[in-house]
């Protein structure tokens, strides 16, 4: 048997799968940062760029105060950034000399650990994008093998490129990434040992989703098999279509004999402050999700197949779900299998949509579409349907999508933003609008201190307060009475 680490998903995925990324601000991260440094997890799954951005755009806070905080707790738990190559924030494609600088200050606020997974599982893209992350500070570098179910990516394709990334000494482990959580026990017992049999002594972790009921028992399957270490999230967190619950998934290694390293207490009182934290919001909490056959007709993430839903209702057609599927299957073969990931499952999905509603067949064509064919998201894995790509480049708004030319490159940016700027300031004023960025200088600091206790306490407060009605309050509780009078 082994010893199998935890790398903790909550603030990062868990907020992003249940709460729509923005469960979470820097007092409810800041709050529980003691007891997830003392827990003894291999890594935290703590941010993105798009993280960075919601936090800006909806919370009016500094990403990078959240990042230094955080890092000022965890003094032995690498905090991890999740990157895809060459964007950050913002869509556009990065300059390779903006993303150094982005990974250099992301590294000098205190992210130790990059995640690196590109849409395409372009290994040597990852490869790339390393040496960039080594050169700007960055400790750990590990490379993603992003599964997905197709005719391409088979056990050979997922070999190829753990050999390509274990290869370089930029790349310090690998991860299986399954977004739409359809990794099986019997698929992993191919797939993990072609992967192992590639990488010699680097680590392998796996990353995967709850949505439809296989992530624990292909968790428990990896572990057997040779993972050092399995993501997962906690208490109100985990479960549904966000990652296993880290206390169920230790209970259940450790009955499969294997040891698991951690502080019980720690990992528990995490667990109990995700669930508390979600109740006191009313957030949304996961729970354990049936086995669904159809995921594997079109590879959604969970969370898109209720956008899918909400979309066809609004437009009047909930019952062309079924025939939305089906197509979704259609698109991605004739575009050479992209992936079912951010950002090719909403173009994947909007082509669809486009192609069941629509007179004909690809008779609109989405800008993203057009780009993904042209190459602006990287080399697809096999080359699109010649139909389908002589009616893109037969598009006027081809030619025009082909002149784009990215981001400007660093002088540029600066020159028009300001000379003087901190790295950290012409980061995101450089991704972002410049009134949230001026919105988020104007709130502050933010706040440190979140107990969920007081939650219900205070929204009473602030609901009696707007009253009119009201000139006479008294609240008593246990031993405590407060009279209050207008």
């Amino acid at each position: 048997m082994a010893d199998i680490q935890i790398v903790e998903t909550s603030l990062r995925d868990g907020n992003q799968c249940l709460w729509g990324a923005t469960g979470i601000d820097t007092a409810k991260t800041l709050t529980i940062a003691p007891a997830m440094e003392r827990a003894g997890y291999r890594a935290i799954d703590f941010t993105t760029s798009t993280h960075m951005g919601v936090a800006v755009r909806y919370k009016q806070e500094d990403p990078w105060e959240r990042i230094r905080a955080m890092a000022d707790i965890c003094r032995t738990t690498p905090l991890q950034f999740l990157s895809t190559g060459f964007r950050f924030i913002a869509w556009e494609t990065a300059t390779p000399e903006f993303m150094e600088l982005a990974f250099r200050t992301l590294a000098t606020n205190g992210i130790r650990r990059f995640a690196l997974a590109d849409p395409m599982n372009d290994a040597s893209s990852n490869v790339e994008v390393a040496k960039m992350v080594k050169r700007a500070g960055g400790d750990q570098v590990v490379g993603a093998l992003v599964y997905s179910i197709s005719p391409i990516h088979d056990d050979a394709h997922y070999a190829e490129a753990a050999r390509t990334m274990a290869a370089s000494p930029d790349i310090d482990g690998l991860y299986i990434k399954d977004p739409g959580g359809l990794l099986s026990p019997k698929r992993a017992q191919t797939l993990i040992p072609a992967i192992l049999a590639e990488i010699g002594d680097k680590p392998l972790e796996l990353h995967n989703h709850c949505t439809i009921g296989l992530a624990e028992p292909a968790c428990l399957e990896a572990a057997e098999l040779g993972a050092a270490a399995v993501q997962c999230a906690s208490g109100g967190a985990a479960d549904g279509t966000s990652n296993p619950p880290i206390s169920r998934m230790i209970a259940n290694l450790r009955a499969q004999g294997h040891t698991v390293d951690v502080d019980d207490e720690a990992v528990a009182e995490v667990a109990d402050y995700f669930t508390a934290l979600a109740e006191a919001e009313d957030l949304p909490t996961g729970r354990p999700m049936p086995f669904d056959a159809a995921y594997y007709q079109h590879n959604l993430p969970g969370g898109m197949v209720g956008t899918m839903r909400r979309h066809l209702a609004d437009q009047g057609v909930p019952e062309l779900e079924g025939a939305v599927i089906e197509e979704m299957g259609r698109v991605r073969q004739e575009l050479g299998w992209p992936i079912v990931m951010t950002p090719f499952a909403q173009m994947l999905q909007t082509q669809a949509v486009m192609n069941v509603t629509g007179e004909e067949r690809w008779a609109v064509i989405p800008d993203e579409i057009i780009r993904f064919a042209i190459g602006k998201f990287g080399r697809p894995n096999v080359p699109v349907d010649q139909d389908v790509m002589d009616r893109i480049m037969s598009n006027p708004r081809t030619k025009e999508l082909e002149a784009e030319t990215g981001m400007a490159d660093v002088k540029t940016l600066r020159k028009k933003l300001g000379e003087n700027l901190s790295d950290e300031e012409f980061l995101l004023r450089a991704t972002m609008p410049q009134n949230l960025v001026d919105a988020m200088q104007a709130a502050g600091p933010a706040e440190r201190q979140y107990d969920p206790k007081k939650v219900p306490l205070m929204n009473l407060l602030r609901e009696v307060l707007a009253r009119t009605d009201i000139d006479h309050l008294s609240i008593e509780k246990d031993g405590f009475s407060l009279e209050v009078e207008a």
